[in-house]
C-alpha cells in the first residue's frame, strides 16, 4: 500500500511540475531611473533582460476623443485573453494581415474594452494592440482601446476574474498582479493614456453605455470624463466612496458597468434622448455578451461583445458609409438592418 501511495504522489508531485514548467508569459517592461528591466517567465522560470532606455516609450501623449470625416470603421470588444480567436476574426476581415500587420488603411479600429481577465493571454493581446496602434496611425488610421470594467477592476486590485495561469505567474515574479501594470511600467503608464468614451463621426463607443442617470450627475463632456476616469485609476477605493464619485463613475449606471440598453430596456424614446444629449446617432458597446454582433432600437445601438471570451467564436462591427455590417469569424459580412 505504501509503494502505491508513494508512487500516486510522485505523480501528482511531477504533473505539477511540469505544470509550473509549462508556465510562460511577458514580458513586463519596468521603468527604474534611467533603464529598463524586462521580466518574462520562460516554461515557469523568471528571466531578467536590462533594455535600452529608450528601447520603449516611457510615456504616452493623451490622444483625441473626437474625430470627424472617417470613412470606415470597425469595432469589437471583450477579448478577454483570447488572443488566438481575437487574431483570427481581425484577419478574416482584412483588419490585419497574416503576418498581424495593420491592414485597414486609413480606417478606425477600436477596442471597446476588457482585454484583461478569464482567458489565457492576456499580454500577447496587449502587446499586440499596442504595436498594432503605432502601425494604425503610421498608415493614416487608427487603434483606440478604450478601458472597460475589467481594466479599472485590475488595476485598482480586483483580482477575481484572473485565469488561473496569472497568479502563479506574479508568485514567481513576486509581485501582485496589479503590480505588472503600475505606473512604473511600460504597459501600466500606455493603460493610463487610454480613453473611457470617444466619439468617431456620429458614433459613441463605450465599453458598458451611456444612461441618463449618469448624463445628470456627471454631465457630457466627453474630454472631462475620460480625464476624470484616467485619474480615477491610482485613486483608492476608500476615497472614491466617500464621496457620490464611485456610485456615479463606477456604479451600476456608469459608463463602464451600465447594461440597460440590454438586461433592462428603456423605451426608444430614452435612447433618442439620450443620443441628442451626447450629439451621436448611435452608440457602440461591449460589456453584454451575445452570440453575435447585435443591433438594437432600430440601429441607434449597436451591441459588440460576441462572447470572443468563450474562445469559440466572435465577430466585429463594421461601420461603413453604405450601411451597417457584421463581420463573421469567417469573414463574411451580413448587413444589420
Amino acid at each position: 500500500m505504501n509503494k502505491y501511495l508513494i508512487l500516486i504522489m510522485f505523480s501528482l508531485t511531477s504533473t505539477h511540475l511540469l505544470s509550473q514548467e509549462a508556465i510562460s508569459d511577458g514580458p513586463y517592461v519596468f521603468i527604474e531611473e534611467q533603464r529598463m528591466l524586462e521580466k518574462s517567465v520562460v516554461d515557469g522560470t523568471v528571466v531578467s533582460v536590462e533594455l535600452a532606455f529608450s528601447s520603449l516609450d516611457t510615456s504616452y501623449t493623451i490622444q483625441p476623443s473626437n474625430f470627424n470625416n472617417v470613412e470606415k470603421i470597425a469595432a469589437l470588444s471583450d477579448i478577454h485573453g483570447q488572443y488566438d480567436l481575437a487574431i483570427e476574426i481581425l484577419q478574416n476581415n482584412q483588419i490585419i494581415d497574416e503576418e498581424l500587420n495593420w491592414n485597414f488603411e486609413d480606417g478606425h479600429l477600436v477596442i471597446v474594452g476588457d482585454i484583461f481577465d478569464r482567458g489565457p493571454k492576456v499580454t500577447e493581446t496587449l502587446w499586440f494592440i499596442y504595436n498594432l496602434e503605432k502601425q494604425a496611425q503610421k498608415a493614416g488610421g487608427r487603434l483606440h482601446f478604450l478601458l472597460g470594467n475589467h481594466e479599472y477592476m485590475v488595476l485598482h486590485k480586483d483580482l477575481r476574474y484572473l485565469h488561473e495561469k496569472y497568479p502563479k505567474v506574479s508568485k514567481l515574479l513576486n509581485l501582485s498582479y496589479d503590480d505588472l501594470y503600475g505606473k512604473n511600467t511600460v504597459l501600466g503608464r500606455w493603460l493610463r493614456s487610454k480613453h473611457t468614451i470617444i466619439k468617431i463621426n456620429e458614433h459613441l463607443f463605450v465599453h458598458g453605455g451611456i444612461s441618463q442617470h449618469f448624463i445628470n450627475a456627471a454631465g457630457v463632456d466627453i474630454e472631462a470624463i475620460n480625464e476624470t476616469m484616467r485619474k480615477s485609476i491610482d485613486r483608492s477605493k476608500e476615497e472614491m466612496k466617500a464621496t457620490e464619485f464611485y456610485s456615479t463613475y463606477y456604479g451600476s449606471a456608469g459608463p463602464i458597468w451600465y447594461r440597460g440598453y440590454f438586461y433592462d430596456p428603456i423605451p426608444e424614446q430614452s435612447i433618442d434622448s439620450i443620443l441628442t444629449q451626447v450629439k451621436s446617432k448611435h452608440i457602440v458597446v461591449g460589456h453584454c455578451s451575445n452570440d453575435e454582433v447585435v443591433s438594437r432600437y432600430n440601429n441607434k445601438v449597436f451591441g459588440v461583445d460576441s462572447s470572443i471570451k468563450k474562445g469559440e467564436y466572435g465577430e466585429i462591427l463594421f461601420l461603413l458609409n453604405d450601411g451597417y455590417y457584421r463581420g463573421t469569424k469567417s469573414g463574411e459580412k451580413i448587413e444589420l438592418e
